[in-house]
């Protein structure tokens, strides 16, 4: 699978001639793999791989029930331009309650902007126009059996974006595939569980993190606005897409 590319929109050149000159609109795409036992991590430039975490049988009992914490809302959920393929909420019964996508979202937009803080980069404000567009890739990855960027029909996350709205000079795209209430492997050899929407969200976080490619997508400076999409099945299978923009 080709590595993910990024390509700069028009821009205008310093006035000594040495300033970049963009030619058309920035994608940067980072993408993270999930299967059921391994996870394998396309690299941003081409031939970078890496093996990060993965989905291995499910060999502990499932623990008692744990309570569940309001996350802090990311942002506007009603803006008036929408995809029309964006599924709205879905949730999972886990043990210790009904888990939301919504909350899912929120918590890791602020997971995001945290690791950003940690770094002394601006955060990222919440679009609930990007949120809908991420949203729709994730269910539409689940419902048509694929895990990529680019989906069946040929669109890229820039298609899909500008056929809803077209305020982003640049944007980027990481995508996610893991599970709730079962152990994920860790790169230390120790395993997790996602019980609760903050840990669902942190695990994302930390597996994005975990991966190069990932982590600068995440930490690219010029973002200044995302959304975050989450897809939830009801055996427990998570999609999550995170869309970047940086708006004129």
């Amino acid at each position: 699978m080709p590595g993910p590319r990024r390509v700069d929109a028009p821009s205008a050149a310093s006035s000594d001639g040495s300033g970049p000159v963009r030619a058309v609109a920035r994608v940067l795409f980072a993408i993270l793999r999930m299967l059921v036992v391994a996870v394998v991590l396309a690299a941003l430039v081409a031939g970078a791989v890496l093996v990060g975490p993965g989905l291995i049988d499910d060999l502990e009992d499932r623990t008692g029930p744990v309570g569940f914490e309001d996350p802090p809302p990311a942002g506007d959920r009603d803006p008036d331009r929408v995809d029309p393929a964006d599924p709205g909420e879905s949730t999972y019964e886990a043990a210790g309650g009904t888990v939301s996508s919504a909350a899912v979202e929120d918590y890791v937009h602020h997971e995001v902007n945290d690791r950003r803080a940690e770094r002394g980069l601006d955060p990222i404000e919440w679009d609930g126009t990007i949120a809908s567009v991420s949203r729709a890739h994730s269910a539409d990855m689940h419902e048509r059996a694929y895990f990529e960027h680019t989906n069946p029909d040929g669109e890229d996350p820039m298609d899909r974006f500008t056929d809803v709205a077209g305020y982003c000079r640049a944007y980027g795209e990481n995508i996610a595939m893991t599970h709730l209430e079962r152990p994920i492997a860790q790169p230390d050899g120790g395993t997790t569980r996602h019980e609760t929407p903050e840990q669902l969200a942190a695990g994302l976080v930390d597996q994005w993190m975990n991966s190069p490619p990932h982590r600068e997508a995440i930490l690219e400076a010029s973002w200044d606005r995302g959304g975050v999409g989450i897809y939830l099945t009801e055996d427990g299978q998570v999609f999550a897409t995170h869309n970047f923009c940086e708006t004129p």
